[in-house]
């Protein structure tokens, strides 16, 4: 395999190496860095991004590309969702890092430095965590480079994709926002579900970053046939939906659906099927991810309703 080497983070209680690829092109062109694995578990776009990373041949690249398969080590061994379990922060919420931090704002920061900054554009491959179903999209932040941003989204070919403001915005702390911060074109790319490795989902992953790279023009290498493009179904922003107290959550909806103002999403009871209480849309959107897990805690995240775009 070409350019294999490791970012080496220091920890309070040693280091953490990060093998990752990085592969300069026989032409010039723009510096693509891909990651995956900020979520130790999402385990389609890591699988995705090692055959990528596997494949990768400075003869038919334009330009530089670095891919990092799993970030997030320390959940990956451990098999812990969402969270760097050194710390229980969440990684994707802990950006732009901090050096002198805990674990999750150092390996933020060392991510920012080494593979963030330095990029011209950043794809970060993402899927339904072990308790989450999830509609594949894409999402990019509100900056000056947007319209490349959405470009990317788009050219990544998945059936929804959607533009986070910058006010209020729902997910803070992410790769996406501080690359958009930077100025740097970026997308956080979703596909495949509660953490099962399943085949179509890698290959959606796949196909997204060859239309990516072709966008770019980064691959020499002739298409083999065109790739038919389907506009996908633009959202502005989300609504993320809690329950005020912990229990037994059941969905009543499925992700992907169109829904109206007041249609029940689904019920919050008690362990016993007490206290029930429905839960309804309050606005028109699409959810793309739902918790698929009964086990909800008080303020537990329910579902990512995606607001029509308009």
């Amino acid at each position: 395999m070409h350019g294999v080497q490791e970012l080496i983070v220091p920890l309070t209680d040693g280091t953490l190496s990060v093998p990752y690829v990085d592969v300069t092109g026989a032409s010039p062109g723009p510096h693509l860095t891909v990651i995956a694995g900020i979520h130790g578990t999402e385990y389609t776009s890591i699988a995705a991004v090692r055959e990528f990373a596997r494949g990768l041949d400075p003869a038919w690249i334009c330009g530089r590309i670095t891919a990092v398969p799993v970030v997030n080590l320390p959940a990956f061994w451990e098999r812990s969702p969402f969270v760097v379990p050194l710390d229980g922060k969440n990684l994707n919420r802990s950006f732009p890092g901090d050096p002198a931090g805990t674990a999750a704002e150092v390996l933020a920061h060392h991510v920012t430095e080494s593979f963030i900054r330095p990029s011209d554009y950043l794809l970060d491959l993402h899927a339904g965590d072990l308790p989450e179903a999830l509609e594949p999209f894409a999402l990019y932040d509100e900056s000056p480079v947007e319209e490349e941003s959405r470009r990317l989204a788009h050219a990544y070919g998945l059936g929804h994709v959607v533009r986070q403001a910058r006010a209020g915005r729902t997910v803070g702390g992410s790769t996406s926002a501080v690359a958009a911060d930077l100025g740097i074109p970026s997308i956080t790319a979703e596909a495949g579900q509660n953490g099962i490795l399943d085949r179509a989902s890698i290959d959606r992953h796949l196909t997204g970053l060859a239309g990516v790279i072709r966008l770019l023009g980064i691959d020499r290498r002739p298409a083999d046939s065109a790739v038919p493009t389907i506009a996908p179904a633009e959202h502005d922003g989300w609504v993320w939906l809690r329950t005020s107290t912990a229990g037994w959550w059941e969905p009543a909806v499925a992700v992907g659906t169109d829904l109206d103002t007041g249609d029940l999403l689904g019920t919050v009871t008690g362990l016993l099927g007490e206290d029930r209480v429905e839960i309804r849309a309050p606005e028109p959107g699409v959810p793309l991810f739902i918790t698929s897990s009964p086990a909800v805690t008080a303020d537990g995240l329910l579902m990512g309703l995606a607001r029509a775009r308009g």
